[in-house]
Parts: C-alpha cells; structure tokens; sequence
C-alpha cells in the first residue's frame, strides 16, 4: 500500500472517532457519573509521542492503557469486600516496559502471537524467514515486533462505554513478514467489569496473522505471592502437546483425568508439578462454545473472592503459568515477579500454526479481515 492510502487510513480512524478527555477516578466515593477517559503523556520512543489512557467506568472499574506496544498497564477491580485492587502485572513507568528482558508483560503480541518453529515457515511456495529470538525459535513479533511499536490511539466514549483505539501499520517485510498489515485494536470497558479487546486487521500480501494480548493476572492484588492456589477452568477437552522448545508435535491430545483437565474448577499447583516446566500450552476450546458468548475460561482467587470469566471467538488460549518469571523484574510497589508470580490466558489461533497444515489456518490474504474479540469479565463470589 501506498503511503498517501497509510495516511488517508489512519486519517479516517481519527475522524470516526468522538475525542473525550476527563478526569480520571480519585478515590471510590467520588467516582464519576459516566464513563471517563484521561489522557497522560508518558515520554517518547524513536520520537513518537507515549500517551497512559486511563479509562474509567462509573463503578470504579479501571483499566490503564498505553500505546507503546497496545499495552495493557492497570486494571482494578474490587474484591469480596468491595477493595479495589491491582489484578494484573505491570511496571510504574514507560522505561519499566521498554527494559531488556520484559516478557511481554501485559503487550499486544505480533504479528505472530506464539512460537514459530526455526523462525521460518513456507507460504504459497515461498519461504520466509524470522527472527530466531529464543534458540531459533521465533516468538511474538520477533525482535521488535507490534509490543514494541507506538501505536496511534484514538479515545472513543459513548453511554455505554469507554473505548481506546489502537491503530499500526506493519510495512511488508518487518520482521521477515509478507505484506504490509494495518492492525487495530480497541480496548473498551462496559458497565459489568468487562474488558472488552477487540482485533482487526488487513493485508495487502498474504501473510499469517495472530494477534493476542499478553497480560499476566494475580487476582490476589498482592494478596499471595503467586497463583498456585488460584482455581482455573477450561472449556477445552483436548490440547496441543509440545516438544522440548514448546513447540506443538501437532498432537490433539485428550486432557481428561491428567494433569491438563481444568473441566472441573481446581487448583492450578494442584497438579503442576506433574507438568515439566510448569503450563505453557495450547487448549483447544470446545468449537461449539468458540462464539464469544460463552465462558471458555474461569480464574477463581479464594482469598480475594475475586473471579475472571475469559470469553473469546478465538479457537484456543494458551494457559502459561508464569514459569519463566525469576524475581528479576519488580512492579511499582517493588514487588518481586517470580515464578509463577502471575499467569496469562491468551485467546489465540495454534502456535507454529504456519508450519502445521493440520491446524486451523492462520493466513489472512488480500480482501479478507482479520477479526477476533475476547472479554475478560471479572466478579466476587
């Protein structure tokens, strides 16, 4: 695509869109009586301005959102006793985000979520090659992939809603990846604790698109020192076993009775140490239930009484248990991330999904568009 359409593009977005800035939410007893959007300048990348999004709804619910990276920074939520608290994994400052050995802590992931076997793959006879970032695997995005990018963010606000509208333009080639790719994603929160992240995006090439956000949860707010006592749930029968550079042997395989069957609310250390490495793995979600409007994933924190409900239209979500997190990294109260500190619920198409014919495909060409939506929708009981 020409630069002038790029430009008329995003020109469009801009103009679609109805700009509102407010105050954010000070304390609980003076929240305001709609939505409410503040917009906070947050330093630079390359030049290119950094803008904190903090968006409101008129329960308290709120959620903290940077265009460096599409990142998902804050989300607040309260517990059983009406507290609000912190229940995802994030850093006090942009430098926090842009630091050598961030694991795509709360990040929209691209142009590839997931891992691609040897960096490489083949599409219409062609071979691409990737950026080979752990071992010669490639993972999301490669080596500045779209968590890295600064994103053009458009505020909506309605009634009914408050909405952030994160647009890029991905030129042919970057990372090794065909065609240039024009991706949005729209964060909104409703009036029920839900957070809403919409996906979209078109090509002018064929190439392979996999879009996911990359937040790690803890709804313990600080409560516990990780999430091995959370209670998960998953719609998912069966799930894509792995190698030893988890990449997919292109196995389905049943969960029922082992250590991966979550059909049944329980504990997530309950098992884990029958699982080498801890989980990082590819449920196959129930395609009857794929629809976005049943929950493909329940996340239970007993202490707090918080709740989590994941629905998507996505075929899977990749369940990682934090295993990688060392203590290295540390939050804005200082708090050490080790492992198993937090825990990410990916909507996702398979991992290596370009090099598996088998799986459901993940190749977007010219005319077609990409979509996905998922909610996270948080309760107490």
């Amino acid at each position: 695509m020409t630069q002038q359409w790029t430009k008329y593009f995003l020109a469009l977005l801009s103009l679609a869109s109805v700009v509102a800035c407010k105050k954010s939410t000070p304390a609980a007893s003076e929240l305001p009586k709609g939505f409410a959007v503040q917009e906070t300048p947050w330093g630079t990348v390359e030049e290119k301005p950094i803008t904190l999004y903090t968006l409101t709804a008129p329960n308290g619910f709120t959620a903290r959102i940077t265009n460096y990276g599409a990142t998902l920074v804050s989300l607040m939520t309260p517990d059983k006793s009406g507290n609000f608290g912190e229940v995802i994994l994030g850093f006090a400052d942009l430098a926090g985000y842009m630091q050598a050995g961030n694991p795509y802590i709360g990040a929209s992931v691209g142009r590839y979520a997931n891992r691609i076997a040897g960096g490489t793959f083949s599409l219409d006879g062609q071979r691409y090659t990737l950026a080979g970032n752990d071992h010669g695997t490639s993972l999301p995005g490669g080596i500045k992939g779209f968590d890295k990018a600064a994103w053009q963010g458009t505020v909506i606000q309605t009634d009914s809603a408050a909405s952030l509208r994160l647009v890029y333009v991905s030129p042919d080639g970057e990372e090794g990846y065909p065609g240039t790719l024009q991706a949005q994603i729209t964060y909104s929160l409703d009036k029920n604790y839900g957070l809403h992240i919409d996906y979209w995006a078109t090509t002018d090439k064929a190439t392979p698109v996999n879009l996911t956000n990359h937040a790690y949860f803890n709804l313990s707010a600080g409560g516990s020192e990780g999430i091995l006592g959370h209670e998960l749930s998953l719609a998912a029968s069966t799930y894509t076993p792995v190698n030893a550079q988890l990449i997919p042997t292109g196995e389905r395989k049943a969960v029922a009775g082992g250590p991966f069957d979550f059909n049944t609310p329980k504990a997530i250390g309950k098992d884990i140490a029958q699982v080498e490495g801890g989980y990082d793995h590819n449920f196959i979600l129930h395609a009857d239930k794929a629809n976005g409007q049943s929950a493909m994933a329940t996340l239970y924190d007993p202490a707090s009484g918080r709740r989590m409900e994941m629905f998507t239209t996505e075929p899977g979500v990749q369940f990682y248990s934090g295993n990688f997190l060392d203590g290295t990294l540390k939050g804005p109260k200082g708090e050490a991330f080790i492992k198993h500190y937090g825990l990410c619920l990916e909507a996702q198409h398979y991992p290596d999904s370009p090099n598996q014919p088998a799986f459901p495909t993940v190749i977007l060409r010219p005319g077609d568009t990409y979509t996905q939506s998922t909610v996270y929708r948080f309760s107490v009981k």
